[in-house]
Parts: C-alpha cells; sequence; structure tokens
C-alpha cells in the first residue's frame, strides 16, 4: 500500500512537490485553502526578469496531475499525532492521515492599508502591487484611467520598524521594475517614477532588467521614501518625498500610485504553528532544523517545509526546494522502513 503525503498549501511550491513525491511512488493529498490550485502565480501576469506569463508556467505545473488527490476551499480544523501518524480533520468533513507532513503555505503581502501616510484605501488612484498585477491579467480597474504621472513606493511594510517587519521581502525590488515597465507599454507616455530605499536586485539578468528600465522606458528612479500622500481639489494625488542623493524635497502630482507591499507570513502558517506548535523567527516565518544543511526539515519529526513559508523566495527557489523536500521526504520513509 503506498504511503500518504499531505501537502498543506497548492500553490506552485505545493503542486511541484506533490509531483515529485508521486513520482517516489507515493499518494500525494494537497490542501489548499483557496478556490483553485496556484496561489499566488494564478494571480501574476508576468515573471521577472525575462516577463514569461505566469498563467503559463501554472498550465505546465498543472499539466501532470495523474495519481494527485487534492482538496480544495478547504482549511484544516485539527492536526493531532498518534503513534508516528499525523491526523488531519479538514472543515469538509474528511479527516487524512500521513506519516509526513509537507507544509508549503507560503507568504501574503502587508496590507498597505497599515501605512495610512500612503492612502491606501482613502484616495481611489492609490494601488498596490497586486492590484496592478490583477489588471494587468484583466485590464479591468476604475482607478486606473490613462494615467500621466505614475509612481511606484519600494518597502511597502518591508524593512520598516514601524510595521513590525524588519526583513526585507526580497523579490519587490525586481517586480517594482517588472511592473514599471510593463505600464509603461501600456501607457508610452507616461511618466514612471520609483522610489527606492536601495535596490536590491541580485539575480541573474536582474540588473539588465533595471538598466532597460531606464535605457528603454524612461523610468526615473528617486532614492528617497515616500513621506505623504494626498489629494488635491482636482482628484490628483500630491506625492511628497525626499531625493535623498541630491538632499532635496520633492512635490510631485500624480495620477496613479502603486505600493509595493512587502512579504509577510501567512495566517494559515501561524495558525499551523500553533496547532503543531513548531517554532517561528521574529518575523512568523517557520524555522527549518538548520538553515543552510536542512532547509526542508521542520524541528519536529515528519513535518517538512517548501517555499515561501520559510522566508520570501523567488518562483525558481520555491520550486527547488520542492524537489528537495520531496527528496528528504522519501529519505524519511526508507529511514522508518531501514
Amino acid at each position: 500500500m503506498k504511503e500518504n503525503v499531505v501537502i498543506i498549501g497548492g500553490g506552485p511550491s505545493g503542486i511541484e512537490a506533490a509531483r515529485r513525491i508521486r513520482n517516489f511512488g507515493y499518494t500525494p493529498i494537497l490542501i489548499e485553502k483557496e478556490l483553485r490550485l496556484g496561489g499566488h502565480l494564478a494571480q501574476w501576469d508576468r515573471l521577472f526578469p525575462e516577463g514569461v506569463y505566469a498563467k503559463e508556467v501554472l498550465q505546465t505545473l498543472l499539466s501532470d496531475m495523474d495519481g494527485i488527490k487534492w482538496f480544495t476551499d478547504v482549511q484544516i480544523l485539527t492536526i493531532n499525532r498518534l503513534k508516528d501518524t499525523y491526523v488531519i480533520k479538514l472543515t469538509n468533513g474528511i479527516s487524512v492521515q500521513s506519516k509526513a507532513v509537507l507544509i508549503t503555505t507560503g507568504f501574503q503581502l502587508f496590507q498597505a492599508e497599515k501605512k495610512e501616510e500612503y492612502g491606501y484605501g482613502i484616495y481611489n488612484h492609490v494601488i498596490t502591487n497586486a492590484d496592478l498585477e490583477r489588471y494587468f491579467q484583466n485590464r479591468k480597474d476604475s482607478r486606473i484611467d490613462d494615467p500621466k504621472v505614475i509612481g511606484f513606493v519600494h518597502c511597502v511594510g518591508s524593512r520598516d520598524e514601524k510595521a513590525g517587519n524588519r526583513q526585507c521581502s526580497k523579490v519587490c525590488c525586481a517586480t517594482a521594475v517588472k511592473q514599471a515597465c510593463e505600464i509603461k507599454q501600456l501607457y508610452p507616455d507616461a511618466t514612471v517614477y520609483c522610489f527606492y530605499m536601495d535596490l536590491r536586485m541580485f539575480g541573474r539578468r536582474y540588473e539588465d532588467m533595471y538598466l532597460e528600465a531606464q535605457q528603454k522606458y524612461g523610468i526615473r528612479f528617486i532614492r528617497g521614501r515616500v513621506s505623504e500622500v494626498s489629494e488635491n481639489h482636482e482628484g490628483r494625488l500630491v506625492v511628497k518625498a525626499e531625493d535623498t542623493l541630491f538632499g532635496r524635497p520633492l512635490r510631485l502630482s500624480m495620477d496613479l500610485l502603486v505600493l509595493m507591499s512587502g512579504i509577510v507570513s501567512s495566517h494559515q502558517s501561524q495558525e499551523l504553528a500553533k496547532m503543531i506548535k513548531l517554532p517561528v523567527g521574529e518575523d512568523g516565518f517557520f524555522l527549518p532544523q538548520n538553515t543552510i544543511l536542512e532547509p526542508c526539515k521542520s524541528q519536529k519529526q515528519g513535518i517538512f517545509f517548501a517555499g515561501a513559508c520559510t522566508g520570501p523566495k523567488t518562483i525558481p527557489e520555491s520550486l527547488s526546494e520542492a524537489r528537495a523536500a520531496a527528496v528528504a521526504i522519501n529519505d524519511y520513509f526508507n529511514t522508518m522502513t531501514e
């Protein structure tokens, strides 16, 4: 009889891990709280740095699901361990059992409305990176109406002591540059600004993307934080910032402001941490057994991690961790039978 492996989270990490675990001869059971599989990937338009369409990546992942079971639109009520087996009760009335559980609960975006000075939820033409990504997908958002001047604010809720998040979200700089280029493609006559603390373009071809943003699309990068956003009598946004390179204050009128909401630990991860008594860091992300040697193993026997539940990651990194987790789970079962 094939062993079950329960995977909590049906994003790219969960899907890829399920495929690999199945190839090892086990029965993966995916548990996803949303109505469909795909996680954040299902809500994105294009991926940096090459501009590959997210839907194509997701379609490839979902094209080979034979032998994989999954439940969507379900939550976990309880997880209990009986001897060497975890019993997981779901909101649909079903209980599943497994000796190995893989957590791939990913991340959520910082709630931009918490930064009141930026005006999200107050002014109509202030949106988030997630809002803009949906607009790229379907071209439907009443707040985006042929904008002539557009601003991007980096590090909203990241590297911010006041917001309670000291960590860098890792992918926000690259996402902002990608989105700035995309919006310039849609509105070539628009003037686009990026307000940043410092650009962390760490990956291969990321620097090329940044140079292209300046040279091909004319994106204007301003080093400095936005301090205040308001609205004038014409309904345009008034953005106050400081250009720290030139040491001067700025006051700009804009038609659209995009807040790059940072990556934070998901509510589902926090609930699971309490349920299973798994340790988390001060940033709320799970703590692996060893961040260098065993990043996919938790500090509890039979519990494994993959993807952004242990911190911000790119899609390739998350997929690589999913494959590594599948190997670790296979090794775990082999050890049990020795």
